[in-house]
């Protein structure tokens, strides 16, 4: 519709991510299930040992800031749109590049490693969706990571 493809890098960031959710969430339903409740519940949850669950957290985990970094970094250059400084078109090319995205990847890591602290720490993981809303430090750093991006795009863009 836009004439445009979406960034390789994003897509796996995006894929990396819903994963790392996924087995996050399957992670934290064997840990709260086991004992008492085991018979309760599908009995697929058991099928996953925890040792090749706490691998796949770690593969995606990894994976997840990785594709984020290399699609900041990777980011065509924003150039501005009109040329204030002709002087601009003298200096290199790597200090006139705009990747100002890249500012956000600390947070993108923090981020997934508070998720991790809470998966393995707090045992909470069951519904991502909550965990991400009542963690009052990760919701800073999504909110954080919001502005920041909607200032890069629309306010450097």
């Amino acid at each position: 519709m836009i004439n445009t493809h979406i960034s390789i890098w994003l897509l796996l960031c995006v894929t990396s991510f819903s994963l790392f959710l996924a087995v996050g969430k399957r992670r934290s339903e064997l840990t709260l299930l086991k004992g008492i409740l085991a018979g309760r519940h599908r009995p697929v949850l058991f099928s996953y040992p925890e040792k090749l669950l706490d691998l796949y957290i770690s593969m995606f985990a990894n994976t997840t800031w990785l594709t984020y970094t290399l699609f900041t970094f990777l980011e065509p250059i924003v150039e501005p749109r009109e040329r204030i400084l002709v002087l601009m078109s003298d200096l290199p090319l790597a200090f006139r590049s705009r990747k100002w995205l890249m500012i956000t990847v600390p947070l993108v890591i923090y981020g997934v490693m508070r998720y991790l602290q809470l998966i393995y720490q707090k045992n909470e993981g069951e519904i991502p969706a909550k965990v991400i809303t009542s963690d009052k430090p990760l919701l800073i750093t999504i909110i954080l990571w919001g502005f920041i991006v909607i200032g890069v795009i629309y306010g450097l863009g």
